[in-house]
């Protein structure tokens, strides 16, 4: 891509009017990243449902009957295999096997196997979800871990996947951006608003956050005694300072002012009729959860970017903690269990009978998985599990992916992986394929270098593509 500021002796000449030039380039539907769309797109939208702190795969997705034959006993030195400890284990004494105590079923004409008791609603839907029990990361710590997912790199500073999906393809409705990140609201491990920067990217394309208060998307509403008339006139004076500026300077940042001012302005009749949940018919609450009524729940927000995705926001992501198992696994795995499993069901079945799961791509998981010694005291009903980089689970459904399958398989203690490893480099390939881009294409020069989000890695996972 080319660089704005090196055409600015061009553009100042031009009959046109830089600041003319400028704003119909950001007010228009098409991306600037559109020439990287190289291959037809089997979805239009993401929804990403991030689970931070490490949701645990043995409890879960990936079941290890053998666990029950070695319970209490040391973890083999030959599945260790010398592989690095966090340090809030490194010091222990002993590594015994904890056992999942969660009964597995088999669900679905598929028979994928998951925890029975935690995951009811979600096995209803198990022929419309791709597994995968074979994620492995870098990062053993969550802040890396995160940001790893997040932008494929490990340091901060880099666009997050949403801010290259808006760069790339834009958004489709000029009224709401390409972007919407939300958190939930209950404790857990700290989320940083570059989670959803846009990193070297035009600041554009950074994730909008919806919040859970009186005003969704902060100083959007017009003060006391300011009405809406006097807002254009203040917003048109403005932009003409501005598009004088950038006819000086040339400062991309200029144009990226003028865009947020007139989304700003357009989101004011948008957003309080997207966050109206008044209309929606009694059965929603009943596909997603009572506390899909609850603005700042996970199920809120999940009923919330199945919202904006209907309504063409191009890449929506939800945050939701307190996956961090070091002690007390099967209460919180319970507890988490209650807050999530209705509402992620019930998006895919929502969607489904809208007619949008086939072109609306859903994901679900964390930053890494969980051990399976144990952290702490194990009894025959409780114990803890760290931080697991080198195996753990995720699910995908919609999109072009292919329904009631797994990808992948662990080792009997589920510490290694065996069959069919998934980078998150190969995720963010997988992902950017079924939006239509080719992982390598989408590119953009800082510092002298073009950067992507795969760095210099990443392959599509094919065999969970339908």
């Amino acid at each position: 891509m080319s660089n704005p500021i090196g055409r600015r002796s061009f553009l100042s000449s031009s009959s046109q009017g830089l600041g003319g030039i400028a704003l119909a380039s950001l007010l228009n539907q098409d991306s600037i990243g559109a020439s990287y769309k190289k291959i037809a797109p089997k979805a239009k939208r993401i929804i990403y449902l991030f689970q931070s702190g490490g949701p645990p795969q043995h409890d879960l997705f990936d079941h290890k009957p053998h666990l029950n034959e070695v319970h209490g006993k040391e973890v083999p030195d030959s599945i260790f295999n010398g592989q690095r400890l966090t340090g809030m284990t490194a010091g222990q004494s002993s590594f015994p096997v904890a056992r999942s105590i969660f009964p597995f079923q088999k669900f679905g004409d598929s028979g994928i196997e998951m925890n029975a008791e935690t995951l009811p609603y979600l096995g209803k839907v198990a022929d419309d979800i791709a597994v995968v029990r074979s994620m492995h990361t870098d990062a053993i710590n969550h802040d890396p871990a995160i940001t790893f997912f997040q932008t494929g790199f490990q340091l901060a500073g880099r666009p997050s996947i949403g801010a290259w999906m808006s760069y790339g393809l834009g958004s489709e409705n000029e009224n709401l951006p390409a972007f919407v990140a939300m958190t939930s609201n209950r404790g857990g491990q700290a989320l940083y608003d570059r989670l959803w920067g846009a990193g070297f990217l035009p600041s554009e394309h950074q994730g909008v956050r919806f919040r859970s208060g009186k005003d969704p998307v902060l100083y959007l509403s017009n003060p006391d005694g300011l009405s809406n008339s006097v807002r254009r006139k203040t917003l048109d004076h403005i932009g003409a300072i501005n598009e004088m500026r950038f006819a000086e300077f040339g400062d991309p940042e200029i144009r990226t002012r003028i865009a947020q001012y007139e989304m700003a302005y357009r989101m004011q009749s948008s957003v309080p009729e997207l966050t109206d949940l008044s209309k929606e018919p009694e059965h929603t609450f009943t596909l997603y959860g009572e506390d899909a009524r609850k603005p700042g729940t996970y199920a809120h927000n999940v009923l919330m970017a199945r919202k904006l995705s209907e309504r063409g926001v191009r890449f929506v992501q939800l945050f939701h903690r307190g996956w961090d198992t070091h002690g007390g696994l099967p209460k919180q795995l319970r507890q988490r269990c209650k807050e999530t499993d209705q509402a992620s069901a019930g998006l895919i079945t929502d969607l489904k009978q809208r007619g949008l799961l086939d072109e609306t791509l859903v994901i679900w998981g964390g930053e890494f998985g969980r051990t399976v010694y144990c952290q702490g005291n194990l009894s025959e009903t409780s114990y803890g599990r760290d931080h697991h980089p080198r195996c753990f689970s995720i699910w995908m459904a919609g999109g072009g992916i292919k329904g009631g399958t797994t990808y992948g398989k662990t080792d009997d203690y589920g510490y290694n992986i065996v069959e069919k490893p998934v980078s998150v480099h190969d995720l963010h390939a997988t992902i950017l394929h079924q939006m239509g881009i080719q992982h390598e294409r989408l590119t953009y020069k800082f510092q002298g270098r073009n950067y992507r989000l795969t760095d210099v890695h990443g392959h599509i996972v094919k065999d969970i593509l339908a």
